[in-house]
């Protein structure tokens, strides 16, 4: 598992060259969307490494293409969503009732997530939708911040900050929810997107790094630039107002992940794995 900056130094790059001096195959599974800038900086001293292992692995085609940028081959493999955990509300008993139209974020409370900008959304949509409610899902330095901007706004009846919820209480916050709002700057392949869509619920997503690779505007979900609180803003009202458009989304979105089962994935790793050892 490999990720960008130190993490890349201090964990992945030791493994790889111990690997390869024993002349055992080591596969690189490389995450995470800040890639591209951290290639731009450092990759005359992470291509040395990058020669060294046998397969490189990444779960989008966004960071694919980051790395071909580079002159190196990848295979994808995506992120898996266990689709007996998260599933459609209609398929869990005492489902619970949501009051006035409740929107959600599953992330951390850090400056690269945008919460800011969801949250001036808010205030816009709260003109016309005035029962709309905000619940953030995340720990992080920003608490403070953000708590100040939701007072600022007059908004403290509408914004809830959950903090961290363990495995059972996010299945059941993603159940409460009318809609998922990912207001991210920066990102790969979201598994908070991929947990909405597979619980039944709508989508609002900026159109940031790997995110256009796994959903689709107008089918899978709908994407706004990052940043722009008026865009997001009148996407949560549309959802709010277009029963259509949110059956829509739900439909395709629960097609569209079952490509990130187990059963899918597990085989793509199988043939990997198989493949480097018969050294093909």
């Amino acid at each position: 598992m490999a990720n960008s900056g130190w993490s890349w130094q201090l964990f992945s790059t030791p493994v790889v060259w111990l690997a390869w001096l024993k002349n055992t195959p080591v596969i690189v599974n490389y995450r995470g969307g800040e890639a591209g800038s951290y290639f731009e900086q450092s990759f005359r001293w992470i291509r040395p490494t990058l020669n060294r292992a046998t397969q490189i692995v990444v779960p989008s085609g966004y960071l694919q293409e980051v790395f071909a940028g580079f002159g190196v081959e990848t295979t994808v493999i995506p992120n898996i969503i266990n689709l007996q955990r998260f599933r459609p509300v209609a398929m869990v008993d005492d489902a619970p009732a949501t009051k006035g139209f409740r929107v959600i974020i599953t992330r951390n409370l850090e400056a690269i997530y945008g919460i800011a900008t969801a949250i001036n959304a808010l205030a816009i949509v709260r003109r016309e939708i005035p029962a709309i409610e905000l619940a953030i899902a995340g720990s992080g330095p920003q608490l403070a911040e953000l708590t100040a901007l939701t007072d600022q706004l007059g908004l403290q009846e509408h914004v809830q900050f959950v903090g961290r919820l363990d495995a059972q209480q996010i299945m059941d916050f993603y159940q409460s929810a009318d809609l998922v709002l990912n207001p991210t700057t920066v990102d790969n392949m979201p598994n908070s997107v991929l947990e909405a869509l597979a619980c039944g619920v709508p989508v609002v997503t900026t159109d940031v790094g790997g995110i256009p690779y796994i959903v689709s505007q107008e089918k899978t979900a709908l994407m706004v630039p990052a940043g722009d609180a008026a865009a997001m803003a009148a996407q949560i009202i549309r959802l709010y107002r277009e029963e259509e458009t949110r059956q829509r989304l739900i439909d395709n979105g629960l097609d569209a992940v079952r490509l990130y089962a187990w059963p899918v994935v597990k085989e793509q790793w199988l043939t990997l794995y198989r493949s480097l050892r018969s050294g093909q």
